[in-house]
């Protein structure tokens, strides 16, 4: 079937993307899906970082690629393998896929699936090879969804099933931000109602993170950012208080948990300064390979710190987004609020300049 979707023909052109567009709206042949396959009619699809970070150049992928991997869609049809679906399902995507039988499936979240790695890093679908070709040569899939599109092909195990009532914007958040920022205090540390949490990077991670803590009663929450808008919606939502870097290093804020969400070496080091002794840094952001630290081991042991990687906030998808939109249905994790606005997909290298500019949390594409 013939679809509509934004490809990235070339990463690393000059910002503004609304002037170099490095990202081209384009007719693209989708293949039938497989047997262990779904094809999804795609709601709405978020704008990440990550993916802005593709169009950068700094996570290098395989271009031409069709970009998007945070979305909520319906089941279109599925193929005779697949198990638990039917057509009309809402679906959540999910860039980490787990074959289920590797050792990072076997790690509860800690590690990701050797293989849906190799599969991503590849631009393929977990189960194999690629469904999408312009003019007779095959386009990359970015993260086994691409759903900046109005369709998509997905391995049954790049989608987790939600209720109807989860409506998209906030089925396709669960996917992406909220198991990234959240999670991470799901899984990644042990939190208590009496500990203080930290939150480094107000985007859209950042503020899961921080809606999360307030939904799992956290009773001392922390916003820490540079843009003076970011701190302001931290506090709307709920926010013990909220710093910029330097005013928190003045106050001498400490806190028992902090989630650096930046993805910047000096936010790291900034995190890991704002941690209290005995306490946890976890790190949920993804700085370029080449972008460097540099930290006092001496704190590490003398203070009895805490240092934690956590990709897509340690979490197993299946397990973790039906605790999330419970969270949501009871009216504890505000996530429509992460969403700062709502454009076409023709718009998408203007909203990649919006987001390079700071000022955005998530631009939700709408279909």
């Amino acid at each position: 079937m013939l679809i509509k979707g934004a490809i990235l023909e070339e990463m690393g052109r000059s910002f503004p993307y609304s002037k170099s567009l490095p990202i081209s709206i384009s007719k693209v042949e989708l293949s039938a899906h497989l047997e262990h396959e779904v094809l999804v009619r795609i709601e709405s699809a978020g704008i990440c970082h990550s993916d802005l970070a593709v169009v950068q150049g700094v996570r290098p992928r395989p271009t031409p690629m069709l970009l998007g991997h945070e979305a909520a869609g319906i089941v279109e049809a599925f193929g005779s393998e697949v198990r638990g679906l039917n057509c009309g399902d809402r679906v959540v995507m999910t860039f980490a896929p787990r074959c289920g039988n590797c050792a990072g499936c076997s790690s509860n979240g800690a590690m990701s699936c050797i293989n849906g790695t190799k599969s991503n890093v590849a631009g393929e679908l977990l189960s194999g090879g690629k469904r999408l070709t312009r003019d007779g040569k095959q386009i990359n899939h970015h993260l086994g969804v691409s759903a900046f599109a109005d369709y998509a092909v997905v391995d049954h195990r790049s989608i987790v099933k939600v209720d109807s009532d989860i409506p998209p914007q906030v089925a396709a958040l669960l996917g992406c931000a909220v198991l990234t920022g959240g999670g991470a205090l799901l899984n990644a540390v042990t939190l208590k109602r009496d500990l203080s949490v930290a939150i480094v990077g107000l985007g859209g991670v950042g503020l899961a993170a921080l809606i999360t803590a307030i939904a799992l009663k956290t009773e001392k929450v922390y916003g820490i950012d540079l843009n003076q808008k970011k701190r302001a919606n931290a506090m709307t939502l709920g926010a013990t208080a909220v710093f910029s870097g330097e005013d928190a290093i003045a106050e001498g804020l400490k806190a028992d948990v902090v989630i650096e969400a930046v993805g910047v070496a000096k936010a790291f080091e900034l995190a890991l300064e704002l941690t209290a002794p005995g306490g946890t840094l976890v790190s949920v952001g993804l700085p370029s390979a080449n972008d460097m630290a540099t930290i006092s081991p001496l704190s590490l042991v003398s203070q009895g710190k805490k240092i934690v990687g956590s990709y897509l906030g340690s979490s197993i998808a299946s397990r973790d987004i039906p605790i999330f939109a419970d969270l949501w249905r009871q009216g504890q994790l505000p996530v429509e609020k992460l969403v700062s606005s709502t454009i076409s997909l023709d718009e998408i290298n203007l909203g990649m300049d919006r987001l390079e500019q700071g000022d955005e949390l998530r631009q939700m594409i709408t279909f």
